[in-house]
């Protein structure tokens, strides 16, 4: 007999879901009604003609506890579907961050050399600070945002996980 794994893990779910009024509500009330964390949420519309919306959340639990999200999440009315993209199918995951770094000296020639590494872009730039634009896997974003801290990071704003499958088909 296989037992469930108790590990706590991290997944993105990808929820088709009508595009009206209180669809979001009701799906993350249903998260913090049940006391299940949210560490990424988007949400937009994907087809106007069929007033669809993707809502990718990531949450981590154990494999029981995602399983649970799962079928709570098919069992809303708005809902066409749920796809687990972490065990679904190999995807892809990118996210967005607007970074805003002080800079001076040393300090202001280290940024710029880290944001190449990075492939950051500069998106504003003023004598005291810079603002940079980075897309990618978001284990990248929070490498690149920890090194931009002793640097003199300022402020950040994050897009959240957008997810997709590889290869043919679609959600």
């Amino acid at each position: 007999m296989l037992q469930k794994s108790s590990s706590i893990e991290r997944h993105t779910i990808a929820v088709l879901v009508d595009n009206e009024a209180g669809v979001l509500a009701r799906v993350v009330g249903l998260f913090s009604g049940r006391g299940y964390n949210i560490e990424s949420l988007t949400v937009a519309e994907t087809d106007h003609a069929a007033r669809t919306s993707r809502i990718t959340v990531v949450t981590s639990g154990t494999r029981q506890v995602i399983e649970q999200i799962e079928a709570q999440l098919g069992r809303l009315v708005s809902v066409h579907r749920v796809v687990n993209w972490t065990i679904a199918k190999p995807g892809i995951e990118r996210e967005m961050a607007l970074v805003k770094v002080s800079g001076h000296g040393e300090k202001r020639t280290e940024a710029m050399r880290i944001a190449e590494i990075f492939r950051a872009r500069v998106v504003d730039t003023t004598l005291a600070s810079f603002v940079f634009e980075i897309t990618g896997p978001p284990d990248k974003l929070d490498t690149f945002i920890d090194l931009m801290r002793p640097l003199g990071l300022l402020d950040m704003s994050r897009t959240g996980v957008a997810a997709i499958a590889r290869g043919e088909g679609a959600m």
